[in-house]
Protein backbone atom coordinates (compact mmCIF):
# COMPACT_ATOMS: atom_id res chain seq x y z
CA UNK A 1 0.00 0.00 0.00
CA UNK A 2 1.33 3.40 -0.97
CA UNK A 3 1.64 6.14 1.63
CA UNK A 4 -0.82 8.93 0.94
CA UNK A 5 -0.03 12.32 2.34
CA UNK A 6 -2.91 14.70 2.78
CA UNK A 7 -2.32 18.39 3.17
CA UNK A 8 -4.25 20.44 5.68
CA UNK A 9 -6.06 23.28 3.92
CA UNK A 10 -5.36 26.81 5.12
CA UNK A 11 -8.57 28.06 6.73
CA UNK A 12 -7.14 31.40 7.89
CA UNK A 13 -8.85 33.24 5.02
CA UNK A 14 -12.29 31.85 5.82
CA UNK A 15 -15.09 34.23 6.76
CA UNK A 16 -17.06 32.23 9.32
CA UNK A 17 -20.83 32.53 9.68
CA UNK A 18 -23.47 30.70 11.66
CA UNK A 19 -27.10 29.99 10.93
CA UNK A 20 -29.64 32.70 11.58
CA UNK A 21 -31.55 29.98 13.45
CA UNK A 22 -28.81 29.75 16.10
CA UNK A 23 -30.16 32.74 18.01
CA UNK A 24 -26.69 34.16 18.59
CA UNK A 25 -26.01 32.00 21.65
CA UNK A 26 -22.71 30.68 20.23
CA UNK A 27 -23.91 27.07 20.35
CA UNK A 28 -24.09 26.26 16.69
CA UNK A 29 -21.96 25.15 13.80
CA UNK A 30 -20.23 27.72 11.63
CA UNK A 31 -19.57 27.51 7.91
CA UNK A 32 -16.50 29.09 6.34
CA UNK A 33 -16.94 31.21 3.22
CA UNK A 34 -14.44 32.71 0.79
CA UNK A 35 -12.42 29.55 0.17
CA UNK A 36 -12.15 27.89 -3.20
CA UNK A 37 -13.04 24.22 -3.62
CA UNK A 38 -13.69 23.58 0.09
CA UNK A 39 -16.47 24.30 2.57
CA UNK A 40 -15.25 23.99 6.17
CA UNK A 41 -17.67 23.47 9.06
CA UNK A 42 -16.70 23.88 12.72
CA UNK A 43 -18.18 24.01 16.21
CA UNK A 44 -18.74 27.65 17.23
CA UNK A 45 -17.84 26.83 20.85
CA UNK A 46 -14.37 25.68 19.75
CA UNK A 47 -13.26 27.87 16.81
CA UNK A 48 -9.62 26.79 17.14
CA UNK A 49 -10.62 23.13 17.03
CA UNK A 50 -10.90 20.88 13.99
CA UNK A 51 -13.17 21.56 11.05
CA UNK A 52 -14.94 19.14 8.77
CA UNK A 53 -14.20 19.87 5.13
CA UNK A 54 -16.62 19.29 2.29
CA UNK A 55 -16.30 19.62 -1.45
CA UNK A 56 -18.77 21.92 -3.23
CA UNK A 57 -20.83 19.06 -4.68
CA UNK A 58 -21.14 17.29 -1.32
CA UNK A 59 -22.14 20.56 0.39
CA UNK A 60 -24.74 21.34 -2.29
CA UNK A 61 -26.19 17.83 -1.89
CA UNK A 62 -26.40 18.34 1.89
CA UNK A 63 -28.18 21.68 1.50
CA UNK A 64 -30.56 20.17 -1.02
CA UNK A 65 -31.57 17.51 1.53
CA UNK A 66 -32.47 20.24 4.04
CA UNK A 67 -35.08 21.77 1.73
Amino acid sequence: MKNVRQSTPDLSGARWRSSTHSGGNNECVEVGDDLSHIIPVRDSKCPAGPALKFGPQAWDAFLHLLQ
